[in-house]
Parts: structure tokens; sequence; C-alpha cells
């Protein structure tokens, strides 16, 4: 098969649309001979007749023509989607962007902070989705993410960067004295984020002290509650904790040989990085979260 001319596939698919010649010619901004050059030279590269004439006179797709339009369409909408994508990249950042965080983060570090990205980007509109479960960049479920760890595996659709970390600490009641506060029974994460850091770390505190914990949960919001009712204590983000007058801290500071320190992965899709509105979510994110210590 001799090589394509991927600009003949624009003069097929404006030939099967308007059916004549001259309905292609006016359509393309070319005259008649051009799009009847161009249609010949596209069968000799595919080796096969694309358009017959019907008996009204009109051009009708062959059923090579036919499967050779499924794939210029194909092309024509990727040729689209390319020209969106880069025609935003310079634009003003408004527009919809949707977000997706784990609760703990969303409620308590994004949303506090939302008026400044608003005031800075007042045509920017956010979608937060705070959900515990690591939703699908791919599967265009979510244009950003951010992610307590650094992802797994390689994907050429999304792009993925550290941009901070979150260090840890144990957190009871603030109006309960410490010495009672120690004594408080854990809170933690059930079985399905036991594989979690802060999950691990509060179940070999429990193995030292021999005790159950009088809470499960699935997500760090529920347990940050928890605590500050007085149900007992847990392990929970500084930059979090620390600003709920509700809370105090009861350990020491964080380390390689002591509390977690979980890293901050900011997930965009590769397709959308170059549009203002996403830059501008990354920029005051990057802004917001706790840098590396």
């Amino acid at each position: 098969m001799q090589p394509l001319d991927w600009n003949d596939l624009r003069h097929l698919l404006a030939a099967a649309r308007a059916g004549t010649l001259a309905g292609a010619a006016a359509d393309l901004g070319v005259d008649a001979t051009t799009v009847s050059r161009r249609l010949a030279a596209l069968e000799r590269a595919l080796g096969a007749r694309l358009l017959e004439r019907a008996g009204d006179g009109r051009l009708r797709p062959s059923e090579a023509g036919r499967r050779a339009l499924v794939h210029a369409e194909e092309i024509e909408r990727a040729a689209g989607r390319l020209g969106g994508s880069v025609a935003g990249a310079d634009r003003e950042s408004a527009g919809t962007v949707r977000l997706t965080a784990v609760p703990l983060i969303a409620e308590r570090l994004l949303v506090p902070a939302l008026p400044d990205l608003f005031a800075a980007h007042p045509g920017l509109r956010l979608e937060l989705v705070a959900e515990p479960a690591d939703l699908s960049l791919t599967r265009r479920q979510a244009d950003m993410a951010l992610r307590l760890a650094r992802p797994r595996g390689s994907s050429r659709s999304v792009v993925a960067r550290r941009i901070g970390r979150l260090a840890y600490g144990v957190y009871a009641p603030a109006a309960m004295p410490a010495a009672d506060a120690e004594a408080l029974p854990w809170l933690t994460f059930d079985e399905a984020w036991a594989h979690l850091p802060p999950a691990r770390w509060i179940a070999a505190a429990l193995a030292r002290e021999g005790r159950p914990a009088a809470l499960a949960a699935n997500d760090g919001a529920t347990l940050l509650e928890a605590a500050a009712a007085g149900l007992g204590r847990t392990l929970l983000p500084d930059a979090v904790a620390g600003r709920d007058p509700r809370l105090r801290r009861l350990s020491g500071p964080a380390g390689p040989a002591g509390l977690p320190v979980r890293e901050l992965w900011l997930l965009v899709h590769a397709e959308l990085r170059g549009l203002a509105r996403i830059a501008a979510v990354a920029g005051w994110l990057a802004a917001l979260l706790p840098q590396d210590a």
C-alpha cells in the first residue's frame, strides 16, 4: 500500500457527505478537479474503489469506502480534540475542573482554601469529588486527582508529580487532660483500608497494648470527628488535625523511625495538562499543600 496523505481523507469525507464533487469542493473551498484528484490518489494508496456513482448520479461509498469512512471520522474527531486542547492552553483559566481527593483532604484542606482560588480565577468552576477510593483518570472519572501515595504502574494518559508531604500525629480530644487522653482506646481504619500506613501504624500500637480498637472507619474524616467527640485517639495529618481546636496532639515529631509521613501526588490527565484552568488548580494546590520537610 502506498503512503497515505491524511489530507485526502478530508476530501473523502466531504464527497461522501455532499454526494457530489461540486458539493465537496464548495465545502472545502477548492475546485471539483482538486477533489477528484485527491480521491483518485487516496484510492491508489488504499488499492480500492471508495466511491461509486449511483443511478441518481450521486456518489455513494462502496464497501471499502464505508470502512475507510469509519477511520476517517475517527481521525477527524481526534483532530478536533487536539485543536480544542491546544487552543485552550493559552486561554483565560475559565471552565470546569473535576478534582478528586480523599474526604479528609477535600473537606478540611481544600474547601477552606477555595475562596482564594475563585478570587484569583473568577471564571473557574471546580467539581470536588470527595471519595476514599481512587477514581480513574484514564476513564475520565476526574480531570485531576490528589493521592496520598506514589501512583503504581505507568500510563501514557496520566501525568503524575509529587507536590508535598503529610506528617502524621496522634490526636485526642483537646478538653481531656493529656494523661487521660493517652489511655483512650484507638480509632482505626476498617479492613478494606488496613494496608494504609496510618492503619498499619495503629495496628502495631494495638498489638503492643493488647486491646482492640474502639471504632473502625473507612476514612480519616470520620476518625477525626470520632476523636473530637471523645471516642478515642487516632492518627491524623498534622496539617488537618493541627488546625482543629477540638483536638490536641499527643505524640512527638514525625520521622522515619516514628510516625508516618505520606507523600502527596497530583495526577492530571495528559490531554488536559496544557489547559490554563488545569494549571491554575495545580498551582493553587502546590501553594496550599504542606511541602517536603
